[in-house]
């Protein structure tokens, strides 16, 4: 995975084949699959790609088919759906081995003045008073925290803490998990860096939110965790270099599969996006039992 800033950019930099035709390359990696972040935001460039600069992305809304193949590039194929003046629609397939593995519908908006309204941050500590997200893993035990420092270098993550510890009780949402998050490097001024760049962020922790009432993470032993899909909402603009809130809650879970959402807020209280994402969260029955202790 990309270990630094410079490396993110180069990673999500897809390289253009044909019209509306590009090819994303592999990082070097441990992983058994393609992160679902790095195929959304390679997706994103693609669509960026094909569209005046004029218009920006407030949305996109995707599908997770089948796991990414770490071994071989992904190519991604643009389809323009609609061109006006002030929306413009794209829809990107990627594909790997003659077959698509990701959908993904990207909408985006000419700059225009508007109704403002938000939710208010909420209240917590800021990112220097939480705790590293490599020291958790550490003294959580079973993984190789530097092997998973290596593979996310290119992202800081701080913790705050969830419903089961470090947050206050709130009974009306048993699945709530806060962090702070950026791109561990500079990034330039680029807008579309950074939306890309989150993009491939927001993919981190997100599903973990559905397991915190049952008191099981994503590497519990005989856990099946996968993105299904995932839905981006940009408010506002914001830079991935800088400090963000990552405000997390689930909903819902049942029949396998849990819903999480995230709000997404700047250091000085701006609501910047919104995510959303279902995925799988089976148990395998013969690991179920005692799997909490």
């Amino acid at each position: 995975m990309p270990a630094s800033a410079a490396e993110l950019v180069a990673l999500l930099d897809v390289e253009s084949l044909d019209l509306d035709l590009f090819r994303g390359q592999q990082p070097q990696t441990d992983r058994q699959r393609v992160f679902g972040g790095q195929v959304a935001a390679q997706a994103l460039i693609a669509a960026m790609r094909t569209i005046d600069r004029d218009y920006a992305v407030h949305s996109l809304h995707s599908y997770f088919l089948r796991p990414g193949d770490t071994a071989v590039p992904i190519i991604y194929d643009v389809e323009r759906l609609r061109d006006g003046r002030s929306f413009g629609t794209r829809r990107v397939v990627a594909r790997q081995h003659g077959r698509p593995i990701y959908y993904q519908t990207v909408n985006f908006q000419r700059a225009e003045e508007g109704f403002e309204h938000q939710d208010r941050m909420p209240d917590v500590a800021g990112p220097d008073d939480a705790v590293r997200f490599l020291d958790l893993m550490r003294a959580r035990g079973g993984v190789d925290a530097d092997a998973l420092a290596r593979e996310w270098a290119a992202l800081d993550i701080r913790y705050l803490g969830n419903s089961r510890r470090g947050l206050a009780e709130d009974p009306d949402h048993p699945a709530r998990s806060q962090l702070w998050i950026r791109v561990n490097g500079d990034l330039d001024d680029d807008p579309q860096q950074h939306v890309a760049a989150f993009t491939y962020a927001s993919d981190m922790t997100l599903l973990g939110a559905t397991l915190v009432p049952h008191d099981v993470t994503l590497g519990t032993r005989g856990m099946q965790a996968a993105s299904l899909d995932h839905t981006i909402w940009f408010h506002r603009p914001f830079r991935a270099d800088q400090w963000l809130l990552y405000d997390q809650s689930s909903p819902s879970a049942s029949g396998a599969r849990g819903l999480a959402i995230g709000r997404v807020f700047t250091e000085d209280g701006r609501l910047v996006a919104t995510v959303a994402q279902e995925g799988l969260i089976r148990l395998r029955p013969e690991t179920s039992e005692g799997a909490g202790s």
